[in-house]
């Protein structure tokens, strides 16, 4: 009832502010251009052949960076870091040889050394020419996780320095399947690939060995492969670290039973007890040793960066942000153009800049268009930005993530991923509610897609951060056509030679999304009160909010 009530209030709010009810209505200026033609041609560029899969640190990825910097200044758009649009971030690119090795003695013997790109994807998070394993103690730490506040230590008692730990995805609660563990189904900060990486560094391992689940992660195997082989980017001031885990990767589900076998573990009853209360971690038994040989290249990438000032509170900011980087070409040479994942979103951000500058007059607060370099995988050039902010954070009213938008027709739901979090949602709500869609739950909550987005920069340093889509219930086929359309996408397109623009794709979702995301900006830009942390959200402690006056 609170929600509802809240929605109706919010939407009465946005309908003043907009000047009416409908996607296209604006306040006091023409209607929104926000036009599928114009969307296109956005599509079109950023896909282009000639752009190699915008990787970072290529002729292709400077053409990207020269076609976003142009665009913004054509649209009006003021440079955000001094007289400049880009915020260089410093990269160091580390490229792994064709056939690095690991293998694996005790328990029934020598396993069969692992293939890279067959049975496991290695790299080293270091800036030296070899980095190797020799007779490293594996140790199963289940999955990797020290929470506090859930009363959860998988290191507790166990010393893995020097060693390589073997840590499963998700985290606890979808594990067990039990909601009173972690956040049940849902997945927590705790789940990603990332943090379980951080934790085990954190913990002196020498390696980190991630086994593969596609359930948990969305994508299969074929999206790691030309993900993680493609060459490792790190910013350069991390790879400069010398302690870091010498190898880190990940091994397919079938090589990483295949350890539990040779250690004569029983694969499925420890993972059945690495999810519950009191876990232990286990030495395996087991000795791993490893060599991989790398190409070390630094360079600078730039995050991209226009400000379209307010009328009013110039000083106080709305930031819409997508990543413009892509993964260049898999291990075949074929390109990997990701339409969807992320060119949809540039092409989304820039649709935005160009529809906000036609405003007049221009919203109250400042409106900052952000194309973050070297998202994939890890999102780095969001770090970077927020621990280097080209516009002060603590006058950031919010963020607003375009990632990953719609192809296909409009829906009757959106989604809030990572949802309970700020106010920040109820605007959406009111949003949807005027486009005649209603917010429902995450159709897959177990993998986590809020923190492997760049919002979650933004959130971990204070900002509410959004990150919205469309979801799955398809206006003309219905919910479950909806859902396996998103679940073949995410199996066989997601960072693979499938993810490219064709002019028969149905791009009629986005567009509306894109309204609803203009719609919200806009509301956000016309309020006077900063958006608040929900009390029980996991970003609500510790950050202090700005609160402006009239």
């Amino acid at each position: 009832m609170r929600n509802r009530l809240l929605c109706a209030l919010w939407a009465g709010c946005l309908a003043a502010t907009l000047g009416g009810c409908g996607p296209h209505a604006q306040r006091g200026g023409p209607p929104l251009d926000l036009e599928e033609t114009r969307f296109r041609s956005n599509l079109r560029a950023l896909t282009a052949d000639d752009l190699e899969g915008r990787r970072p640190g290529t002729p292709g990825g400077q053409k990207t960076v020269d076609y976003l910097t142009a665009q913004f200044h054509k649209f009006g758009l003021k440079p955000a870091n001094g007289d400049n649009y880009v915020q260089q971030v410093p990269l160091a690119e580390i490229r792994t040889d064709s056939d690095p090795t690991l293998s694996v003695e005790g328990g029934r013997g020598a396993l069969l050394p692992l293939r890279q790109g067959t049975d496991m994807v290695l790299w080293t998070p270091r800036t030296t020419s070899t980095a190797a394993l020799a007779h490293s103690d594996l140790v199963f730490v289940g999955y990797g996780i020290v929470a506090h506040e859930y009363h959860w230590d998988d290191y507790a008692g166990v010393d893995v320095r020097g060693k390589t730990v073997l840590v499963l995805l998700g985290d606890p609660g979808y594990g067990s399947r039990n909601p009173g563990i972690f956040k049940g189904l849902v997945l927590s900060a705790y789940g990603g690939w990332s943090y379980k990486i951080e934790e085990a560094e954190h913990h002196g391992a020498a390696g980190v060995l991630l086994i593969h689940d596609p359930g948990t992660l969305g994508f299969g195997w074929n999206a790691v492969r030309n993900t993680w082989m493609g060459g490792h980017l790190e910013l350069a001031s991390a790879a400069a670290h010398p302690d870091r885990p010498a190898i880190e990767g990940w091994l397919t589900g079938a090589a990483g039973r295949a350890l539990f076998s040779q250690a004569t573990l029983d694969y499925g009853a420890l993972v059945t007890a690495a999810a519950r209360p009191g876990f232990k971690a286990l030495s395996m038994g087991l000795k791993v040793s490893g060599e991989l040989h790398t190409e070390v290249r630094r360079f600078d990438s730039p995050n991209v960066i226009g400000v379209l000032p307010g009328s009013g509170h110039r000083h106080e900011y709305v930031v819409y942000c997508a990543h413009w980087d892509g993964l260049g070409r898999d291990p075949s040479g074929a390109v990997l153009s990701g339409a969807v994942a992320d060119a949809s979103g540039v092409a989304g951000l820039l649709l935005l800049a160009q529809s906000f500058g036609h405003t007049r007059p221009p919203p109250d607060r400042s409106i900052v268009f952000v194309a973050f370099t070297a998202g994939e995988p890890d999102l780095l050039g969001s770090r970077f930005y927020v621990e280097n902010p080209v516009i002060p954070l603590d006058q950031t009213a919010g963020a607003i993530d375009l990632d990953a938008l719609r192809f296909g027709g409009r829906t009757r739901d959106v989604v809030i991923f990572g949802s309970g979090n700020s106010e920040l949602e109820e605007s959406v709500r009111a949003v949807a509610l005027l486009q005649g869609r209603e917010v429902r739950p995450e159709p897959h909550p177990e993998q986590g897609l809020y923190y492997s987005s760049d919002d979650i920069n933004f959130a971990r340093h204070g900002v509410p951060a959004l990150y919205v889509k469309a979801g799955v219930d398809d206006a003309a086929r219905g919910p479950q056509y909806g859902l396996t359309q998103w679940d073949e996408y995410m199996a066989q397109r997601y960072r693979q030679p499938g993810d490219k623009y064709s002019e028969d794709a149905d791009i009629a979702g986005a567009i509306e999304d894109l309204a609803l995301y203009r719609q919200v900006g806009d509301h956000l830009a016309a309020t006077r009160r900063f958006p608040r942390w929900y009390p029980d959200s996991e970003f609500s402690e510790g950050h202090s909010r700005a609160e402006s006056g009239d």
